[in-house]
């Protein structure tokens, strides 16, 4: 296996930074889901656990009207809906949630930028990966990931190629720094990987009850590459920049 991209280390050093920012403010964060998957449910618990550690309330609500919730659901900090929607329109809840506590960057006015395009942004620079010496590739740009991930890093001055549905995936053997976020399992072939390439997997899914990236599990078989693990790579970043979100909009307020 080639060198791993684990950001559990760098979201310690955040998560105690934030905990003595966040300790007697008052900070809250709702979460908003319509369905109540394993996959979900874990989530879900991942966040609650980590705002108790750090001060901050989090309430789970569950209800299969996603939008009309969002209108209900009081003085929260910060508010986010929980993807994937099974009974609500994700372009209804996103309207629904008000731009000044959208700490998901789902919104196209949201002052907040995706909390997964953040936790990409600092494993990179954590583990010392030097953005303008490679040759970007990002595959599949979502709202909630791919799509704030490009935009940031153009806005910065790198030139990134994107990879949509229908894209010859094979050409992503011409980059060095590869980057999946599209939720489908098994996209991303030892193949289309250069030696030596950053690959970040960024794509989750649930299949048979369990979560999976868009890496191809043969990937994980090789040395020559520098990527993020199975568990523990950009998940861990993404709950600690969601929660940076959270204490950013809890300045505005106070």
């Amino acid at each position: 296996m080639g060198k791993l991209l684990f950001g559990k280390d760098i979201a310690g050093f955040v998560k105690e930074r934030q905990a003595g920012v966040a300790r007697g403010k008052g900070l809250s964060l709702a979460i908003v889901r319509d369905n109540q998957s394993p996959v979900i449910e874990k989530y879900v618990r991942l966040k609650q656990k980590y705002g108790e550690d750090i001060g901050v309330k989090v309430e789970d609500f569950c209800q299969k009207d996603v939008p009309r919730k969002l209108s209900e659901v009081g003085d929260f900090t910060g508010v986010i809906v929980q993807l994937p929607l099974v009974f609500s329109g994700i372009d209804e809840a996103v309207a629904a949630t008000p731009a000044s506590k959208d700490v998901d960057g789902l919104r196209a006015d949201s002052p907040f930028v995706s909390a997964t395009a953040t936790a990409i942004n600092w494993l990179l620079a954590g583990h010392n990966v030097d953005l303008p010496k490679r040759k970007i590739a990002v595959v599949g740009v979502g709202r909630l990931v791919g799509g704030p991930l490009v935009d940031m890093w153009r806005k910065s001055g790198l030139t990134v190629e994107v990879f949509r549905s229908g894209s010859d995936l094979a050409k992503l053997i011409e980059y060095d720094l590869v980057v999946s976020a599209t939720g489908v399992p098994g996209l991303i072939k030892s193949e289309y990987l250069q030696a030596g390439a950053v690959a970040i997997d960024a794509g989750t899914t649930s299949e048979s009850g369990e979560i999976v990236g868009d890496f191809a599990p043969e990937i994980y078989d090789r040395d020559d590459l520098i990527l993020t693990p199975k568990v523990g790579g950009v998940g861990p970043l993404t709950i600690a920049a969601l929660f940076e979100n959270i204490l950013a909009a809890g300045q505005t307020t106070s």
